[in-house]
């Protein structure tokens, strides 16, 4: 399946100021064949995808995130905080291992210093500001202070007394660390990172809270709920929960600190004791997150003030603990298809099924066979291309030829990469073409079928093994000669393309 249905959302973020809200990604890594980095930056290129957070700051990430443009914030992990709480050097070399190496290249704006401290290792609380601050003082000495802001990730839950928004406070028990902290946004033009859970507030409400308030969707007003102190009127928990944080650092006397929501989504697929964990719902929620994002809606108290927030998250993590709705966050599985086509109009269109720009990769004409096969040979293999559908017997097997093959390989991996230009090269051997190379039963991916819907497409990890691929290359040995090939292959195109 062609992964486009992101395509025309993050386009809008391109004509957006860089200091204007934005919506981004979060990249979990619990996954059991998790895409190889490579193909993580294609999937995010080709979604226009411009703004995403790390939870580590991983060296292999780092450098294909490089020379992309894409602005990324990058995680002190909660394990290593201890130790940079308690020694400068500590937080120097870490700034110098995992920042300045990296930077400008790949664009760090951001260090979330560990996450969820306070709720989820409460025991390093109280070197919780220390870690921030020599965070920023080795920024500081690397003259990057200006350009990479530091903060921490905090849980919604710190806000007690919630609705109305004007009375929300934060728990006071954590006021020795909140003061402190806020004190050092405010001085440093940093922000208030915040993770908002609308999903959670609606299954812990025990029906309070109507789940269309939960996902922003449209509500009459005798439906609005309305602050009493302030006579503000609030469709959706979002927005709600953002107005508390701003009310609650009021409460402190801090007034200017902005707000950025760094985790914010809902599940598509949960147990039994979690029903509305799922597709139509996860789907509604997003889509009216990022429209209510960039429409520059803003909150009942900061009207027209959008507030930039980064989508929990771009893959479903299947190894991750707990219940199964922590499993199913993501917009894509880790094949890089879509887990729904998310709605960016009222009208509800699936952009996924939008093929007025559709294109395909295939030979060229003319193209020398020992070239193509070569290429062929590197996409069946080191590519990662499945290309069992060419084994004898199967729906793209005839016609048995290098051309015929090529193309659909061809076609496979640049799909696979997101369409980019650079996918459809092949050492000067492809091209990309407007015609649809299907034929018969054999359906390319993105193609569309004879019932009008998207030509299956499974883009396997980088780091995981084809067996299939291996297939096809060992079932065509008695044409080919495979064995002189690939090593030809891999001497060509192994620079080229990996």
């Amino acid at each position: 399946m062609a992964v486009h249905f992101l395509l025309l959302l993050f386009a809008v973020s391109l004509v957006v100021a860089d200091d204007e809200a934005f919506i981004g990604v979060n990249i979990g890594t619990d996954l059991s064949d998790m895409p190889h980095p490579t193909q993580v930056v294609a999937l995010l290129k080709a979604q226009q995808i411009r703004h995403v957070r790390l939870y580590d700051a991983d060296q292999a990430m780092l450098l294909a995130l490089a020379k992309t443009g894409i602005q990324v914030v990058v995680t002190v992990p909660n394990e290593e905080l201890l130790a940079i709480g308690q020694s400068n050097s500590t937080a120097a070399n870490w700034v110098s291992r995992n920042v300045v190496a990296h930077y400008p290249a790949t664009n760090i704006t951001a260090i979330c210093v560990g996450s969820d401290v306070l709720t989820s290792l409460p025991n390093a609380a109280k070197v919780l500001v220390s870690a921030i601050k020599y965070i920023h003082s080795a920024l500081v000495a690397s003259n990057l202070d200006r350009q990479v802001k530091v903060s921490t990730p905090l849980s919604s839950s710190i806000i007690l007394d919630s609705f109305p928004p004007s009375q929300a406070f934060f728990n006071r028990s954590l006021n020795p660390v909140l003061v402190p902290l806020l004190d050092f946004l405010q001085s440093t033009g940093s922000y208030l990172m915040l993770n908002i859970y609308p999903y959670y507030d609606y299954m812990r409400s025990n029906g309070v809270i109507p789940l269309d308030y939960a996902l922003f969707k449209t509500l009459p007003p005798n439906k609005e709920a309305v602050d009493s102190n302030t006579l503000l009127h609030y469709t959706n928990v979002f927005d709600a929960m953002v107005d508390a944080a701003y009310f609650a650092m009021t409460f402190l006397n801090y007034s200017n600190i902005p707000v950025v929501v760094t985790e914010s989504g809902w599940p598509s697929k949960g147990g039994s004791n979690e029903p509305d964990a799922t597709v139509d719902n996860a789907n509604t929620y997003n889509s009216n997150l990022i429209k209510h994002v960039f429409n520059k809606t803003g909150t009942p108290k900061h009207p027209g003030i959008a507030v930039s927030t980064y989508i929990y998250e771009l893959y479903n993590e299947d190894t991750k603990p707990g219940p199964l709705s922590e499993r199913n966050w993501g917009l894509f599985d880790a094949n890089g298809a879509p887990v729904y086509i998310l709605r960016l109009t009222e009208s509800g269109a699936l952009l996924a099924n939008d093929t007025s720009n559709q294109t395909f990769c295939i030979a060229k004409d003319g193209a020398d066979p020992k070239m193509l096969q070569a290429a062929l040979d590197w996409a069946c293999g080191p590519g990662k291309v499945e290309c069992s559908p060419l084994l004898q017997g199967q729906p793209c097997y005839e016609p048995d030829n290098v051309i015929a093959h090529a193309n659909y390989a061809f076609d496979t991996y640049y799909h696979k990469m997101g369409k980019t230009p650079d996918a459809c090269d092949f050492n000067g051997v492809a091209t990309i073409s407007t015609s649809d190379p299907s034929h018969g039963s054999c359906l390319f991916p993105g193609s569309l079928g004879k019932n009008g819907t998207l030509g299956n497409f499974t883009a396997p990890s980088m780091n995981s093994t084809n067996s299939d691929s291996s297939a096809y290359n060992l079932g065509n040995c008695d044409l080919r000669i495979r064995s002189i090939l690939m090593v030809t292959g891999f001497l060509i195109w192994g620079v080229v393309l990996l």
